[in-house]
């Protein structure tokens, strides 16, 4: 995952982002390194203000059609990314 390479080039520390989330930077670190959830992952996007699969792919290097495996059965998620509002 990139989690903490988007914490890097957003200029902020672990510690800011669990404060975002409301959670203990030890929460957040297992987390990260861990097994997180989907509900886990979503919010540590929107904390960070990415969409939840550039969590995983760099937008540069996403392709057209996206999918991932899941973490814990590793069958394959696919889905659409739609641009918010701007």
């Amino acid at each position: 995952m990139r989690i903490r390479e988007i914490i890097a080039q957003q200029g902020i520390t672990t510690k800011e982002l669990a404060e975002r989330l409301g959670i203990s930077q030890s929460a957040l670190n297992q987390n990260i390194s861990g097994n997180p959830s989907v509900k886990v992952l979503s919010n540590i996007a929107e904390a960070l203000g990415v969409e939840l699969w550039e969590l995983f792919k760099a937008p540069d290097t996403a392709p057209p059609s996206h999918s991932l495996n899941c973490p814990h059965c590793g069958k394959p998620i696919e889905f659409d990314i739609k641009k918010g509002p701007e």
